[in-house]
């Protein structure tokens, strides 16, 4: 993708031409954007599996593929979940970016109010085979409604509690939880001898946001109005991130230690048997990748307060996933659209939802048998059943940062032996809301 020069230069002529590479200059296209290096394309990957170099490993012979394909070159880069939003957020700021790139679906409505990332028109989906393809509940979490998509979903997750097969078996437990009482119960016999009942990645701010997401639809609380104003003070939201809190502060069945993660440190202690539980969105082929047999854990849907997972307050996961973008003023359109459809097509879908042990968001991949095992099953009844999208507004991301933030800090406390108390949460909810944007 063409570099964009952000530096303010008085001249009428450059502010044109920065105007124009803006809106899409040079050769023209419809959907913006060009097509002057038609040769190259510059993809930034997410993080999917357990290291970068796993990721590459899985990427690298598709992307050769798609070169011997079409002639076009793909230059990856993957980027940790810790520094993604920030990176891709720049970008849409200073134009100096990617011609493709992963988003997180929660993500979408956010960047899509930026105006940097190609909208999915009928024309664009058309040209690569329809929008018909994809499932309802990944297109659900791809912008906001009524307007056309800012992405096309590309990996479909969602949450499940995964567990330690031989700890549960030692600790005398038979089946794994289905309700939060349950789940502290076991934690606390789990928790001994320096090994813990469940894990956590209390620095990862998407994180933080999709557990407590979740708690608070279960306590019947949404962090945003109808008309999608922040309301991140409620009772029901403020008690859902206490007790998401409390499984460190006051049942202590997560490890302190947990307050500092963010790079899949809690699945590197699951897969070494030093945590029991921990929830996760599709683990599998991580727990493969560092040495955990199949056999060894079991999958289950996450706690709800009721045992039995359904709709309402009985959600126990967030609508999870990855779309992919194009940036609106790339200089490979053509190419760029070339690209998503030969990473959404069947054979590709299935090639890399099972590599990353996430499900296809294409519902013809979906019949593959590989989708439907112990580490697939539980997470399809999940997305199907369950599971929810988070709100689709344009100040999501900001959100994700604000709130996640609280969550990070009130871990800490926990961590560092201060108390968490319902008015300690409510006074960081107060702070995150300030620091959205005036309506």
């Amino acid at each position: 993708m063409r570099r964009i020069r952000a530096a303010a230069i008085g001249a009428v002529t450059l502010s044109l031409a920065l105007a124009a590479s803006a809106c899409g200059g040079g050769s023209s296209t419809d959907g913006g954007g060009s097509n002057d290096s038609p040769k190259t394309l510059t993809y930034w990957a997410s993080n999917q599996g357990a290291s970068i170099t796993v990721d590459k490993k899985v990427l690298k012979p598709e992307l050769d593929k798609f070169e011997k394909q079409t002639g076009i070159r793909v230059k990856l880069e993957v980027i940790p979940w810790s520094e993604l939003l920030n990176r891709i957020l720049t970008a849409t700021t200073s134009g100096q970016g990617p011609d493709v790139l992963n988003i997180g679906n929660t993500w979408s409505a956010s960047l899509q109010a930026s105006g940097a990332l190609l909208p999915w028109d009928t024309k664009n989906f058309g040209s690569i085979g329809g929008k018909d393809r994809f499932v309802d509940s990944a297109l659900g979490s791809t912008g906001a409604q009524g307007e056309d998509p800012a992405a096309v979903p590309l990996y479909s997750m969602a949450y499940a509690l995964y567990y330690n097969k031989k700890m549960f078996a030692d600790a005398g437990i038979s089946k794994p939880p289905a309700t939060w009482d349950e789940l502290v119960a076991d934690g606390k016999k789990l928790s001994k001898d320096g090994k813990w009942g469940l894990g956590a990645e209390g620095a990862n701010l998407s994180e933080n946001i999709h557990q407590v997401f979740v708690f608070a639809k279960q306590h019947g609380a949404d962090f945003f109005t109808a008309d999608g104003k922040p309301d991140f003070t409620s009772q029901g939201a403020v008690t859902a991130i206490k007790q998401y809190v409390d499984l460190m502060a006051k049942d202590k069945i997560i490890a302190p230690g947990n307050a500092e993660y963010a790079q899949n440190q809690s699945l590197s202690d699951f897969a070494k048997g030093k945590t029991a539980m921990v929830l996760w969105q599709t683990a599998s082929a991580t727990l493969a990748s560092l040495g955990m047999k199949d056999d060894e854990w079991g999958v289950a849907p996450a706690p709800v307060r009721s045992g039995t997972p359904g709709s309402g307050t009985s959600v126990n996961s967030m609508v999870a996933g990855i779309n992919l973008a194009v940036f609106k003023n790339t200089d490979n359109h053509d190419g760029a659209l070339k690209f998503v459809k030969f990473m959404t097509s069947d054979a590709e879908q299935k090639i890399l939802n099972k590599a990353f042990g996430s499900i296809p968001p294409v519902k013809a991949a979906q019949s593959d048998p590989a989708f439907n095992t112990k580490a697939t099953a539980a997470l399809r009844d999940t997305l199907a059943k369950s599971a929810a999208a988070l709100p689709q507004v344009a100040d999501e991301s900001q959100f994700e940062t604000s709130v996640g933030t609280a969550v990070k800090e009130l871990l800490a406390d926990a961590a560092g032996g201060r108390p968490v108390t319902t008015e300690s949460v409510k006074a960081k909810l107060e702070k995150a809301q300030q620091q959205m944007p005036a309506k």
